[in-house]
């Protein structure tokens, strides 16, 4: 049995090394320390020597000769991955490409290591001779006008087309033959280029290899300026080049920065945005985030609050993720592609951040943009780069080259992607064929003047027909070029589908309108103290902030007509198509959108007034003042509709939904704020005819006790006159001030107790009356003191008999212990009761009476009040009314 076994074991090797044989391709195995264990006939061949001088030796002491094992080899060993490692060798006039594969036993312990060595001399050769074609397309690189430049493996320029010279300033004579990083990198990135560029020369490997990136740049004049770059990697004659093609994105970031700053902290803007929006801390952690990232989660706010943001990252890409972070937090701001793990799986987001102080210290703002479809499409791209030609022939842009007399005799594959015509339908004809009869005419003259000037084409926008019909916009950038008589020949050029881009353009554009105006309605809102003023304000603004053609306010009269009224409008005309009577109700007549949002509570929308037969009636009127769609958008009461916001656009269909979204927020502000402007007039009117009431309430008190002392007659107004005076002398509140005049009018009110003929007594009070007189500020607060008026007059009336140093009553309070109101009633009583008359003497004058304060100021009376009282007398010219004395 054992030799059974053994037989077919041998067997089977002998099987295998006759198959192993039977490859061109040289094939040895090594053990850990690089020693042949296996080889073919064709590895024997490449050593020259017999087999048995072969096993056991260190291959590279044998073949390929080297200093030490290969490097591709000694790094598969070193992290035993099972995937192959590859590199190419050049020996003896010869290419061959070096494959190594490790082999690991069952506990991942390397158990040997397998080699292929691919002659590939011939490949290479034809690579050579492809690379020599390339300058069969140097012409159209030059027409195009974003910068291509190629960097051989000294990171010295070998290639700088005319665009290049452009954008940096310098000549091609200027830069060939210098190194590419010196010239154009400014110094705090030159150190991580020059790393980065010795990886990429011994690999063609790199971070921003394969990969669209933003970087900084310099001119020649030293400005630093930002770029797009997209870099790609080629091998020639056996050495790593780079190709790199380069947008100055100068405009294009000034228009990022200000739209950043435009959407900062809108809150409707954030959630509405198709990515994610976060805000953590110094350490990664969650502050802040929006809708969209609990969905791509799946987690609820509860669970995200906190959590590390690293957490959603790939692992791979957390530390790039981190580093990024903490480069946002030092310099500002920082970006980069990094994948997430989310619910639908792995995806790449380009995530954008930013540094700011917030209520929760410095933080760092992000806003996240799925780009996976866009990463996907770059790797197609990259691989599809590695020659010159199927660089250009696959790029997304639409290569062309025409004849002078206008004719196209060269037109990339791309135009089948971009047009649906195949290259060989648009040989032959003329670009104007491919526009519709509106912009033929525009472009034919203008393409002539440049043909009479020899001008570029820098940046053309035009519209073209697609095969099956629809419009698509191209950029057009193009260059003259010349026979070598100097003839003009024709112009070879660039054609880009910014198609989205117009309408992503037209889009933010409407947003950033609509987010205008609801910002400056809301501004409007808070500051609107009546409804009128409201409505003319925002109606104002949508049209001044906004740029809307025209604003209206329309209201519903609930009569038997069902008629609309314009109650507010602003526009850019004095005149109106719609001054005349108007219905909402579901009639003929009634279809405009205005009447339809009455009737419904919905938003109505006319794309294209010119169209619809809503506007038949109006459509003359609307369109000879360019108002060309409509937008009416209900208010509404919480129960009904009562009324319309109409707004106008001089584009067709000009409301996209989330400017709808954003309308419809500023109308319902609207209304919210008319309900609330009508209910707080309506409470103030309310409010007002109750203070009115309670005004001659306290009057009427006030005569009742007049009648009861006929020799005092005049006294409590008189007092509530002076302390009033004094209240407005020491910049009390308007509240407070009413309080002291109210509680003057009135502070004798106790004394309606007390009988008649002791208060008209002519001589001097004995003990018990004088008790029963003290016994009024008591009595007073009691009767008012279940009464709820806006002012404590109640504890005013108890306190008008009390001294700041405890001798008053009835209840001897001390200092701040009696009320300030009751303070400066304390001293116009005392100035008015001197210096009146009284049953039991006459009248001792306005010295005695200031004699009196003067000589208790700080004792007696506070000495503030008493300040301002020989203020009002003195220098303000105060003087009693003694009408009824």
């Amino acid at each position: 049995m054992n030799e059974t076994v053994c037989e077919r074991v041998g067997h089977a090797y002998e099987e295998w090394m006759s198959a192993i044989d039977s490859f061109e391709d040289a094939i040895f195995m090594h053990d850990k320390d690089f020693r042949i264990l296996r080889c073919n006939k064709a590895y024997q061949k490449y050593a020259g020597i017999p087999f048995r001088e072969i096993i056991g030796r260190k291959y590279f002491e044998v073949f390929p000769k080297t200093d030490a094992p290969l490097h591709s080899c000694a790094e598969a060993i070193e992290t035993l991955t099972p995937k192959g490692h590859e590199e190419e060798l050049l020996i003896d006039g010869r290419f061959l490409r070096s494959r190594s594969y490790c082999i690991t036993d069952e506990h991942g312990e390397h158990l040997y290591s397998m080699h292929t060595l691919e002659d590939i001399t011939e490949f290479k050769k034809m690579e050579m001779s492809l690379l020599e074609s390339e300058e069969k397309f140097r012409s159209i690189t030059a027409s195009a006008q974003d910068a291509i430049i190629i960097m051989d493996d000294e990171g010295k320029i070998s290639y700088w087309n005319p665009a290049s010279e452009k954008i940096f300033g310098y000549s091609q004579k200027e830069v060939l033959g210098q190194v590419l990083h010196d010239l154009l990198t400014p110094k705090r990135f030159l150190e991580a280029h020059h790393i980065g560029f010795k990886h990429f020369k011994k690999t063609g490997e790199g971070p921003a290899i394969g990969k669209t990136v933003e970087l900084s740049a310099l001119k020649k004049d030293g400005t630093e300026f930002p770029i797009e770059l997209s870099l790609s990697a080629v091998k020639r004659e056996g050495r790593w080049n780079a190709i790199g093609f380069i947008r100055d994105i100068t405009q294009r970031k000034k228009a990022e920065q200000k739209f950043r700053d435009t959407k900062m902290f809108s809150e409707t803007l954030i959630q509405s945005l198709p990515g994610i929006f976060f805000l953590v801390d110094q350490n990664a952690g969650m502050i802040q985030w929006n809708r969209r990232l609990e969905e791509l989660t799946g987690l609820s706010s509860e669970e995200i609050l906190g959590v590390n943001a690293m957490t959603f990252m790939h692992e791979d890409d957390k530390a790039y993720a981190m580093q990024n972070l903490q480069k946002a937090f030092e310099t500002g701001y920082a970006s980069a592609e990094v994948r997430m793990l989310l619910t639908s799986g792995v995806r790449y987001y380009s995530i954008t951040g930013y540094r700011l102080e917030t209520q929760y210290g410095v933080n760092v703002i992000g806003i996240g943009m799925d780009i996976t479809e866009r990463r996907e499409s770059q790797e197609l791209l990259r691989k599809s780069e590695e020659k010159f030609r199927s660089l250009v022939e696959s790029t997304n842009d639409w290569i062309w080259e025409i004849d002078k007399n206008g004719k196209y005799t060269y037109v990339s594959p791309q135009v089948e992607k971009l047009l649906g015509y195949k290259p060989e339908e648009i040989v032959g004809k003329t670009p104007f064929d491919l526009m519709p009869p509106s912009e033929v005419k525009k472009f034919v003259d203008m393409f002539q003047e440049y043909v009479e000037k020899r001008a570029p084409l820098i940046s053309v926008e035009n519209t073209n027909v697609h095969k099956d019909g629809h419009d698509v916009v191209l950029e057009t950038s193009g260059t003259p070029f010349f026979e070598e008589n100097g003839e003009f020949a024709g112009y070879r050029g660039i054609d880009r589908d910014i198609t989205e881009r117009k309408q992503s353009e037209s889009s933010l554009k409407r947003l950033n309108r609509a987010l205008r105006t609801l910002s400056a309605g809301n501004l409007a809102l808070v500051r609107a103290s009546s409804e009128d003023e409201l409505i003319h304000e925002v109606t104002r603004v949508i049209v001044e902030k906004g740029e809307y053609s025209l604003a209206v306010v329309d209201y519903a009269d609930n009569d038997e007509t069902k008629r609309i009224i314009p109650k507010a409008w602003a526009g850019l005309q004095k005149r109106h198509f719609w001054i005349r009577n108007l219905s909402w109700a579901d009639v003929q007549e009634g279809q405009l959108p205005v009447a339809r949002a009455i009737r419904t509570g919905k938003t109505h929308i006319s794309h294209d007034i010119a169209v619809d037969p809503a506007f038949k009636a109006w459509k003359e009127g609307a369109l000879a003042l360019g108002y060309v769609s409509n937008i009416a958008l209900p208010l509404s009461d919480g129960e009904k509709t009562f009324g319309a916001l109409c707004i106008y656009s001089s584009e067709i269909k000009s409301y996209d939904d989330e400017e709808v979204k954003l309308l419809e927020e500023l109308a319902s502000d609207l209304a919210y704020g008319i309900v609330n402007l009508r209910a707080r007039a309506a409470h103030e009117e309310q409010a007002l005819l109750l203070q009115e009431s309670l005004e001659e309430s306290i009057q009427a008190i006030a005569a009742t006790l007049e009648s009861r002392d006929p020799y005092t007659a005049g006294h409590q107004r008189r007092v509530s006159e002076l302390a009033t005076a004094i209240a407005r002398e020491m910049n009390l509140s308007a509240k407070q001030i009413k309080g002291v005049e109210f509680a003057g009018v009135i502070h004798d009110l106790g004394k309606i107790h007390v009988p008649a003929e002791i208060l008209s007594k002519p001589g001097r009070l004995n003990e018990l009356e004088y008790k029963l007189i003290q016994m009024h500020p008591q009595t007073g607060y009691d009767i008012l003191k279940n009464i709820k008026f806006p002012w404590p007059i109640a504890d005013i009336i108890l306190q008008h008999h009390e001294k700041i140093d405890g001798t008053g009553y009835p209840q001897g309070l001390i200092g701040d212990a009696i009320l300030l109101e009751a303070r400066i009633i304390t001293v116009a009583d005392v100035v008015e009761a001197i210096s009146s008359h009284r049953p039991y003497r006459p009248a001792m004058g306005l010295s005695v009476a200031f004699e009196e304060i003067e000589r208790g100021r700080g004792s007696a009376y506070d000495p503030d009040v008493v300040d301002a009282c020989m203020n009002v007398f003195n220098k303000k010219g105060f003087t009693f009314n003694m009408e009824g004395m």
